[in-house]
């Protein structure tokens, strides 16, 4: 696809300046040329005013371009930019000078078409400095611009626009109208030259440099005016182009300002030390932001921030928008401006660039702003700075003024200099908020931790037929795992472990309707299967229905020697047979309580019961001991449980534990943390 080139238009309105110089110089000297042999050109004088127009019209274009995509407009570089093109434009006519005085009376030095050329050349930097030097002053006049400078420079631009035309009326005579529309435009000028409010901003060693560069400036300005003096008394010249009311008239207007500058900054020096510590201390008052008092919120932070940017940057408009946590955005804070004007305002600035670049989740955002322009009828520029706070994007506040580029650098440094103190205020206001919260969270968790253990036994019930020991640490601060022993009556005790789906406080809460359960039902002295039935139908009614609990449940008869048991749900236990001398899994079907909540659970419920022996060893344990996993991934698992149980069987019940718990940690390792809870309990029949 055919692509076009990027334009330069810089070097084509230079190209064009070129092209319209030779034009003229063409034009001049062809009629000069006719003139001078008395022959009919057939070129009207009227075609030189176009081409000079066209000249000084391309030339403001090509200057105020180059000085728009200039990435030095700092004070001191604009002024040296004019006082640069001052030398080069006065050397080139003291050079032009130079070579007629050496030419003497020779018969060079007395031709006309000769001093034409040159007398174009000069008239072409001339203009180049002038034009230059009135749209630097522009840029000074208007820092930090009002709506008034504002205006009064746009009708100071349209008596130059008209001025340039006004050589068709009095075709480069010196009348009354001249003198009068000269006289208009000069006193336009210099009311606008007493708008100087960017010296103060200059250090001492910019002031000295400023002064240097403007007194360049005025000499250039001097000099040029004489030359133009002079050629206007000679009569050398066919046509004559600087008798022109719009050269005059910026002659007037830059040497003007020039001379209002260079005596403004004189007049400054003596106190611009004083001036810089006063604006570095205020600087940092600013970054200290002691306006910003502690212990206040967040909207009365924002609020400040507000009314100090407003302030800073004399805006006549803005709003501060925040980000809730659902997407939404919402105005919090909203000066000078309707909902529904508000409202229309976003949308169009939204879809102007730079702003529709800004992204909500774009990272480092910091001291990042946006300003530009829009195209609206009451407001002409626009600053958004987006508000950082724990490197995300809370929210926007947009400024608007009613005149274009309404922001310097000076304002867009003070205002983020606001926004990131009154982000930081913002982000600590939270942090101790936060911290508040993580501090009740801990006295909660505490409080957890203690009803939790609370929950689990103090005492194992048993007696001198048999030992029982329990262990249970929690992944979390609580857990969910349970298990309890209760005395049913002579030579039978009941015992039960269980584990609650999920973990932290909601399992733990729902460990505790488990025990309540268990209390309540053992006193009926219920069979396993029976106890699990009512347990199910006693959950149904309080546990939430994406929540279970698996559970299993055994009666031990230690004069008959003989266990029943029926499980819910939860993990096969473990018995050593030592007459076998072999460990297995006790295998018995049965569904989590609460997965089914009626009476079909009746069927997936089965009793068993089995004998023991002296030395015998029943190992209870939750499903984190077999789940637990090493930096591999790799589980624990059934087999190693029992490997372990088989090798250490003569010892005693708390060792076996002990055995147990401590090969489970030395399996996951050092540095991995346990994924799930971890609970047993082992019992061993004694001789």
């Amino acid at each position: 696809m055919f692509k076009l080139p990027n334009l330069n238009i810089g070097k084509i309105n230079l190209l064009v300046a070129i092209m319209t110089w030779l034009a003229l110089l063409f034009v001049d000297i062809t009629r000069l040329f006719g003139n001078l042999n008395q022959m009919e050109s057939g070129i009207a004088p009227e075609i030189s005013y176009i081409l000079e127009i066209l000249f000084f019209i391309v030339i403001y274009l090509f200057s105020n371009y180059s000085i728009q995509k200039s990435e030095k407009n700092n004070f001191i570089d604009l002024i040296w930019r004019g006082a640069a093109t001052g030398l080069v434009a006065t050397s080139i006519s003291i050079i032009i000078s130079i070579f007629y005085y050496l030419l003497g009376e020779s018969r060079l030095a007395t031709d006309p078409l000769l001093r034409n050329v040159f007398y174009h050349i000069d008239f072409a930097f001339v203009t180049l400095f002038l034009v230059s030097c009135t749209l630097l002053w522009k840029h000074l006049i208007l820092y930090q611009r009002t709506k008034r400078v504002v205006q009064q420079w746009q009708a100071f631009e349209v008596g130059l626009l008209i001025s340039m035309f006004f050589v068709f009326f009095n075709r480069n005579t010196l009348d009354y109208s001249f003198l009068f529309g000269l006289a208009v435009l000069v006193i336009f000028g210099a009311s606008l030259a007493i708008n100087l409010k960017w010296i103060p901003y200059l250090t001492f060693k910019e002031k000295w440099k400023s002064i240097l560069f403007l007194v360049l400036i005025q000499f250039s300005a001097a000099y040029l005016f004489i030359q133009v003096l002079s050629y206007s008394e000679g009569n050398s010249v066919y046509l004559n182009l600087t008798d022109n009311l719009f050269i005059l008239s910026l002659f007037a207007f830059v040497f003007i300002y020039a001379i209002f500058s260079f005596l403004v900054t004189l007049f400054n020096l003596p106190t611009s030390s004083v001036f810089e510590q006063k604006l570095i201390e205020a600087i940092n008052f600013q970054r200290l932001s002691q306006s910003i008092k502690p212990g206040q919120n967040e909207i009365q932070v924002l609020d400040i921030l507000m009314d100090s940017c407003m302030s800073a940057a004399y805006v006549d408009a803005a709003w501060l928008e925040l980000k809730e946590s659902n997407e939404k955005r919402t105005v919090i804070h909203q000066r000078y401006l309707e909902n529904s004007e508000q409202s229309s305002l976003q949308k169009l600035i939204e879809s102007s660039k730079p702003f529709s670049e800004f992204n909500w989740d774009q990272k480092l955002q910091d001291n990042k702003t946006y300003t530009g322009k829009i195209n609206d009828l009451k407001y002409k520029s626009v600053m958004m700075i987006p508000l950082i706070v724990n490197k995300k994007t809370i929210g926007r506040i947009f400024l608007l003024k009613e005149v274009k580029d309404g922001f310097n650098k000076e304002m867009i440094n003070i205002i983020s200099t606001f926004v990131g103190q009154a982000c930081i205020s913002v982000e600590n206001h939270r942090l101790l908020n936060e911290a508040l919260k993580n501090e009740r969270y801990k006295e909660e968790l505490l409080i957890a931790q203690r009803v939790q253990r609370s929950l689990l036994p103090s005492e194992l019930h048993h007696d001198e037929s048999f030992e029982i020991r329990g262990f249970s640490e929690a992944a979390d601060e609580v857990g969910g795992d349970y298990f309890e022993t209760q005395i049913l009556g002579e030579n039978e005790f009941a015992v039960i472990i269980g584990d609650v789906s999920g973990k932290g406080t909601s399992a733990a809460f729902n460990m505790s309707q488990m025990k309540g359960i268990f209390h309540s039902l053992v006193q009926l002295n219920p069979s396993p299967r029976e106890f699990l039935i009512k347990a199910n139908i006693a959950l149904s009614h309080c546990l939430e229905k994406n929540h279970f609990i698996t559970t299993s449940y055994f009666i031990i008869n230690t004069k008959k020697k003989i266990i029943r048991y029926a499980r819910a749900g939860h993990c096969p236990t473990l018995f050593f047979d030592s007459e076998k001398n072999a460990s297995e899994y006790l295998s018995v079907d049965g569904m989590g309580l609460g997965i089914l909540r009626n009476h079909l659970f009746e069927k997936y419920v089965h009793e068993k019961e089995v004998n023991y022996r002296p030395n015998d060893i029943l190992v209870l344990f939750t499903d984190g001991i077999v789940e637990a996993k090493n930096e591999s991934g790799e589980e624990f698992g059934y087999e190693r449980l029992k490997n372990v149980l088989t090798a250490n069987n003569e010892q005693s019940a708390s060792e076996i534990q002990q055995k147990l718990i401590d090969q489970v940690y030395e399996f996951i390792g050092s540095n991995t943390l346990p994924d799930d809870d971890y609970s047993l309990l082992v019992i061993k029949f004694n001789s």
